[in-house]
């Protein structure tokens, strides 16, 4: 039997949020964790509302087919992914695998790499074949919704700095999403540079875009105060589609062309035809959502007209120590993206907050 350090004494029983169906999230008394050789135990301090917990929390969207949760979904499962905790327990060998030591902060990626398919052996494991992601599988990985949660063997951990602002922890997920997907845009110098959605990763892909030094950067988003935000955190230019032709208005700015990288996080199919009508030839276009419905589009836009490098950006590879890092030394502002705490007791309200969106961005359950 290999053997645990824990620190101080871990009750056996612990408050959970968990995913039973569409609709159907229960708090929930359930047993602590139980960690063995190579695993860690944190105690929750906090936990980010993702989108994708909210459309799960609804049911698939039309676009996974039918109303059921999607098929990668097995439940009864703990949700949340955006979580930090303190170390309060180690099994063998984990702490010297992670440097990680009792009552250490820390963080772990949302995704949980099998370690053997033929992705994660290339050290592509943010595309494991298997896909396990923290409070998606039932029994493999349950999320951060809880007081405690289990890091796997395999999962991809970091300890955040000593002197870390720990009411930062839930952003360093999305952060290291939004650093991803500005890496994937290959940002040049003279580049004029369009993001859409200025949700929390959106807000993130822009301060990130930031650091590239691009000649423009123009922020995309409907809701006003989000604008306001975004031009607080860099933007040159803050566009809002009801209000004026955003097309035009970037055309205009680029002698007739158009942008030179389009990166959209607003999940919405409007925003995929807007990037692709703005987007100059020979452009870059990065996708950076989950949809709720398809997208109907002339796809010859892509090949024909503008030869454009279409390219998808999933999860956060190798970003961790960059995120933390900027989140650390002020590189990158998170004090207003995260906007809501809420106490695990009231996950429904945090849940509608979320969702709506009116003054929200990052909305946090603490346990």
């Amino acid at each position: 039997m290999s053997k645990v350090q824990t620190l101080g004494d871990i009750p056996k029983k612990m408050k959970a949020v968990v995913n039973y169906a569409p609709g159907d999230f229960r708090l929930e008394e359930v047993d602590v964790p139980q960690i063995g050789e190579g695993e860690v135990l944190l105690r929750v301090g906090g936990c980010g509302i993702c989108a994708g917990d909210v459309k799960t929390f609804h049911g698939a969207p039309r676009i996974w087919g039918g109303d059921g949760q999607p098929a990668y979904i097995s439940t009864p499962v703990i949700p949340g992914h955006e979580f930090y905790g303190q170390v309060v327990a180690l099994g063998e060998g984990a702490g010297e695998k992670y440097g990680l030591k009792l009552g250490d902060w820390a963080v772990s990626e949302q995704i949980v790499p099998c370690g053997k398919c033929r992705y994660c052996l290339r050290g592509q494991y943010w595309m494991c074949e298997v896909h396990n992601i923290y409070g998606f599988q039932k029994g493999v990985a349950d999320g951060g919704f809880a007081e405690y949660i289990r890091l796997p063997k395999t999962a991809v951990n970091y300890k955040l700095p000593d002197n870390f602002p720990l009411q930062l922890g839930p952003y360093v997920e999305p952060l290291g999403c939004a650093i991803h997907a500005v890496e994937r845009a290959d940002i040049q110098l003279e580049d004029f540079v369009v993001v859409a959605g200025l949700g929390t990763l959106g807000l993130g892909m822009l301060q990130a875009a930031r650091l590239k030094h691009p000649s423009m950067l123009v922020a995309v988003d409907l809701k006003p105060k989000r604008l306001e935000l975004a031009k607080r955190l860099g933007a040159d230019l803050a566009l809002n589609p009801a209000e004026e032709d955003v097309i035009a208005r970037v055309k205009g700015l680029t002698g007739g062309y158009g942008c030179d990288v389009y990166i959209h996080a607003s999940g919405s199919p409007k925003g995929v035809i807007q990037g692709l009508s703005m987007i100059r030839k020979l452009g870059r276009y990065v996708e950076f959502s989950v949809f709720n419905e398809p997208t109907t589009v002339d796809w010859s836009i892509i090949g024909d007209v503008k030869e454009l490098d279409i390219r998808g950006a999933h999860l956060s590879p190798y970003t961790y120590p960059l995120a933390i890092k900027f989140l650390n030394d002020g590189t990158v502002k998170a004090d207003e993206i995260i906007t809501h705490e809420f106490p695990l007791t009231e996950f429904k309200k945090a849940m509608e907050v979320a969702e709506r969106g009116e003054d929200a961005i990052k909305v946090v359950l603490k346990p």
